[in-house]
């Protein structure tokens, strides 16, 4: 379907106002709730390129600042040294509690948002993909879709660079896809069988699909980016997503 234009909403946090970008189905009724967690660069191009593929979806897609205390509303980084540069460093300043409240946030908005079923889910990219992890342990996430999320194998997000989802996994009760590149340096094969025997230690319900890709060949833009892959699978997490939200 057709969507809306793209418009924003700055929701208070415990760490200052976050702007978090809006992406609504065209069409009258409501519809559920997604997060989209993006990578370090924070609301690009192409992350608002796959807002407006869910949202065209039949979801309501909230797209937050996940740096909105060290940046001004709305900025985003270059996809270049300095960028990714600051984007780490960022990355590790930030409190775990503060990422965790961040989500807590936009939960709350979808319920009181008219045009939201109250129904929720995540999805997030890179470290975009920890961040959607992290909160489809809010009890309100029905389903969640992870894409190459880094960091959840080495305890290193966050300021201290010791968090513990890894310990929290059991309290992951949605429904999970998890999309990994086997080629991606950032996510060994070590780290992911460590992440996939702890979900299935946990109990959690999930689905796991690895594929030959670099790091990023999600993104269109950049020499990793895979067109085939990123069609298929941006088609597999809307099908995940309204599957488990309606």
């Amino acid at each position: 379907m057709r969507i809306q234009a793209p418009s924003f909403v700055d929701l208070e946090t415990p760490t200052g106002p976050m702007r978090t970008h809006l992406f609504r189905p065209d069409g009258s009724g409501r519809y559920p709730g997604v997060i989209l967690y993006s990578e370090i660069y924070q609301m690009t191009a192409p992350i608002a390129r796959t807002a407006a593929v869910l949202a065209g979806h039949g979801l309501l897609v909230a797209v937050p600042d996940v740096y909105h205390e060290f940046t001004e509303l709305g900025e985003s980084f270059a996809y270049d040294k300095e960028g990714t540069d600051r984007g780490n460093r960022l990355k590790i300043e930030k409190e775990i509690t503060a990422y965790d409240a961040d989500a807590r946030s936009v939960i709350d908005f979808f319920g009181g948002d008219e045009g939201c079923t109250g129904k929720v889910g995540t999805v997030g990219i890179c470290l975009g993909g920890h961040l959607a992890f992290r909160a489809a342990m809010n009890e309100e996430v029905d389903a969640g879709v992870c894409f190459y999320a880094t960091d959840i194998h080495k305890r290193s997000l966050g300021k201290g660079m010791n968090d513990n989802s890894l310990d929290r996994i059991p309290e992951i009760e949605a429904e999970m896809l998890m999309i990994w590149g086997r080629q991606d340096p950032h996510i060994p094969a070590e780290g992911r069988r460590m992440i996939y025997d702890a979900m299935t230690a946990a109990g959690v319900s999930f689905s796991w699909h690895e594929f030959n890709g670099e790091h990023a060949f999600m993104r269109d833009e950049g020499h990793r980016y895979d067109p085939e892959l990123a069609l298929l699978l941006n088609s597999m997490a809307c099908q995940h997503l309204n599957r488990h939200l309606r």
